[in-house]
């Protein structure tokens, strides 16, 4: 968004400075406080270690009633760092002076990229490149020729989806909250501070649980075929 400040605009305007800056502060930041997380572990876990447990532990059970515990486990690191990178990329945007990098398409675009590619390289690790793709024809034979066309528009369709939803609430809220801080700098902005918070969880959450849902998709289609 042109003329709003940012810290990193001090030194440089160009808008790809500032976007891979707040990019590589939110994995600075990711990384180090998973770093104080582990650094003194403790078997009655506190504060930080405590915090990370419990998000652990959460991630661990939205992914259960999809995939069951033994798989929601195996895909804990890829959900729980994406969960990770997209909430403080949400919410970072709303300290005055830096932007959210998940309100630019480049990085949502990015993110929902490598969930396509890794569950349909999932799909086709556990079930082959030709049972995988059979089951895009679907269970009757003669409507294959429909299915098959109608299912990868479809599984194409994802990554717009996953891109442009958060892409569009976080540059949403980001506009909301400019022009709140342009009309009433103090105090009534008060309440969207705590509104936005809500949506930074909220988005992260939505992205975990459809991560969840498409490697679901991908690697359970015995399942689904029954």
């Amino acid at each position: 968004m042109e003329g709003i400040f940012t810290y990193f605009g001090l030194i440089s305007h160009s808008h790809g400075f500032i976007l891979v800056s707040h990019l590589l502060l939110v994995a600075i930041i990711a990384l180090v406080l998973a770093k104080m997380a582990v650094k003194s572990p403790r078997l009655v876990p506190t504060g930080l270690q405590n915090i990370m447990e419990t998000y652990l532990l959460g991630v661990v059970a939205m992914g259960r009633d999809v995939l069951g515990e033994t798989l929601a486990r195996k895909y804990l690191p890829l959900i729980a760092t994406i969960g990770i990178i997209v909430f403080l990329g949400n919410i970072i945007g709303i300290i005055p002076g830096f932007e959210s990098p998940t309100a630019n398409i480049n990085m949502t675009l990015t993110l929902a990229l490598i969930v396509f590619i890794y569950y349909n390289y999932e799909g086709i690790k556990k079930h082959g490149v030709v049972h995988y793709f059979a089951h895009f024809a679907g269970p009757v034979k003669w409507l294959a020729p429909l299915m098959f066309p109608i299912e990868i528009v479809s599984h194409f369709s994802r990554i717009i989806s996953l891109s442009f939803r958060l892409f569009g609430n976080i540059k949403g809220d980001d506009l909301f909250l400019w022009v709140l801080l342009m009309l009433a700098p103090w105090l009534v902005p008060l309440p969207a501070f705590a509104m936005l918070t809500f949506m930074a969880f909220l988005q992260s959450f939505i992205f975990m649980i459809l991560t969840y849902v498409y490697l679901a998709g991908a690697v359970l289609l015995e399942e689904e075929s029954l």
